[in-house]
């Protein structure tokens, strides 16, 4: 049985905060991958394992192979979707991965820089062109991180897909704009919105699963949020109130 033809779709956000120690973290998050192997989709906030640590940056670099290492054989039937600080080539990159049966099936480096955060100062900028859907087993993704979110050229860009997929690492005092701007896109491009957030201190939370409707699942006291959709309401949304 295709995921399409399920009536049922399982999903897991992780609203954690990230600590100071790359090794604790990464334990974490392996612990929950192991506990949500029955789950379709797993997603973590943006560069979770290491968050933004510039004071430490070369080792943050080097965590990539440590995290890859142990990540990849625990996941096989489930899809677990992060964003990692990575070197490619001479550059250095924030890079959303989705891994599904042992491997990186898909990967994105992050477009719009946040540059009051400064990160244009220590990242490569990937490409517009490389935001695109992409399909596992029957249902259509894309994916925007973080700041990306804001902008109205990408919504068109990703228009069609199934589930929008964004990682994050959105500032508290920007709050209401996170969760304005992603229930907006899931009304838009009458697609799931699923968001996770960081729940360090000075962040935002709002982690959520937002229906095609506008229906929000949203939990800012749970380090973890368990929600099902059905992705046949996809096509019920878009069938009802046809946008073309």
């Amino acid at each position: 049985m295709s995921i399409l033809s399920k009536k049922s779709y399982n999903i897991t956000l992780l609203q954690l905060e990230s600590t100071s120690s790359y090794s604790k973290n990464l334990e974490i998050l392996l612990e929950h991958i192991k506990a949500n192997a029955d789950k379709e989709l797993v997603i973590a906030p943006e560069v979770y394992l290491t968050a933004y640590d510039y004071d430490n940056f070369d080792q943050a670099i080097a965590f990539y192979d440590i995290a890859m290492d142990a990540i990849l054989p625990l996941v096989s039937s489930q899809i677990v979707v992060l964003t990692i600080i990575k070197q490619q080539g001479e550059h250095v990159v924030n890079q959303a991965i989705v891994i599904h049966q042992h491997k990186v099936v898909y990967q994105q480096n992050k477009y719009r820089l946040f540059k009051i955060g400064n990160e244009d100062l220590y990242f490569k900028a990937g490409t517009q062109e490389a935001i695109k859907p992409f399909s596992i087993n029957g249902v259509t993704y894309a994916l925007l991180i973080c700041f990306e979110l804001r902008f109205k050229e990408l919504w068109k860009q990703i228009e069609g897909v199934d589930i929008v997929l964004i990682p994050a690492m959105w500032g508290k005092a920007r709050k209401k704009h996170l969760e304005v701007l992603s229930q907006a896109l899931a009304v838009m491009n009458q697609s799931f919105v699923v968001l996770c957030n960081s729940a360090n201190n000075d962040m935002a939370k709002s982690s959520s699963i937002i229906s095609p409707w506008c229906d929000v699942l949203i939990d800012d006291e749970a380090s973890v949020i368990h929600h099902t959709i059905d992705l046949k309401e996809v096509k019920k949304v878009r069938r009802l109130i046809s946008m073309r």
